[in-house]
């Protein structure tokens, strides 16, 4: 795993050059680079990213950091799982060409004084006001690595929906020259999306987390009633699930990423956060407004 700035550009150079050399590039032109940056303990939903980048891309760039910005505001930066060796031997089985994993100190020498990217008023709801200073944080690393690795692809995953659009509005807004691609969430026999938290659960709770996925296909199914009709069913779904502590359930506009309006007709994205059993779980689905 290489951990320091300039040992990534070594590196990068290195691979760009024999992807040229060889030929027979995605685009027969300039190798093409696709980053994927996690916070480690890769599971199944990361094979996925990588795999979707290995499609559009010569060279598939891996970051492994734990960001220190992102738990600004909580405990769980210590208590966050770090398996380095599961996760180099997962992205060597799938040819991964680099893997980036710097320490807090390489990536953020200034620490939490460093230069930041804000997310805005929009980094204030949903995930943002249950987890202050989160999106500032990511969006900070997120474009540390994009102007470090200059990719042509950033991957990430449908499951983190809001991070998906602030990213994109970030590149949108900073003229940074990256197309942002979204992989499928990948889903476990409950229908959840594959976590670090599921392996954490008791089969009771398993199946209590599962209504959550119920909620939201409820909602799905009523969005030809309008948003609040959605929002009820969803609401009638978790009712007494009692092992279930829902922290919000909204129906936004994919455009704006804001609350979608009573006249609000289209495609729509229902969203969910609940905790079961003191683990924190968000899903989401597209839901059609008639």
């Amino acid at each position: 795993m290489i951990s320091s700035i300039s040992e990534l550009r070594t590196r990068l150079a290195g691979v760009r050059s024999a992807a040229r050399a060889t030929g027979g590039t995605v685009r027969d032109t300039e190798p093409t680079v696709a980053l994927i940056s996690t916070v480690g303990a890769l599971h199944d939903g990361h094979v996925e990213l990588i795999q979707l980048a290995r499609e559009r891309a010569d060279i598939v760039v891996v970051s492994i950091f734990v960001n220190p910005l992102r738990f600004a505001a909580t405990s769980g930066f210590e208590a966050y799982p770090r398996t380095p060796g599961a996760d180099a031997a997962l992205l060597e089985s799938l040819g991964v060409d680099v893997v980036f994993a710097p320490s807090a100190e390489e990536l953020l020498p200034d620490g939490s004084q460093t230069t930041k990217v804000t997310a805005g008023d929009l980094g204030l709801r949903l995930e943002g006001r249950a987890r202050p200073g989160y999106f500032d944080g990511l969006l900070t690393v997120e474009a540390k690595l994009i102007n470090l690795v200059q990719p042509d692809f950033a991957v990430y995953g449908r499951r983190d929906a809001q991070r998906v659009f602030l990213v994109r509005r970030m590149v949108r807004d900073l003229y940074l020259d990256v197309e942002v691609l979204e992989a499928d969430t990948v889903r476990d026999a409950n229908g959840l999306p594959i976590s670090t938290r599921i392996g954490l659960l008791e089969e009771r709770d398993l199946q209590a987390a599962g209504k959550l996925v119920d909620a939201l296909g409820a909602a799905a199914s009523s969005a030809d009633r309008g948003i609040d009709a959605c929002i009820a069913a969803a609401q009638s779904a978790l009712m007494g699930q009692e092992r279930i502590r829902l922290e919000y359930l909204s129906i936004v506009d994919p455009e704006t990423f804001l609350p979608a309006d009573e006249g609000h007709e289209g495609a729509a994205l229902a969203l969910i956060a609940a905790t079961v059993a003191g683990h924190r779980f968000i899903d989401n689905t597209e839901v059609y407004i008639r």
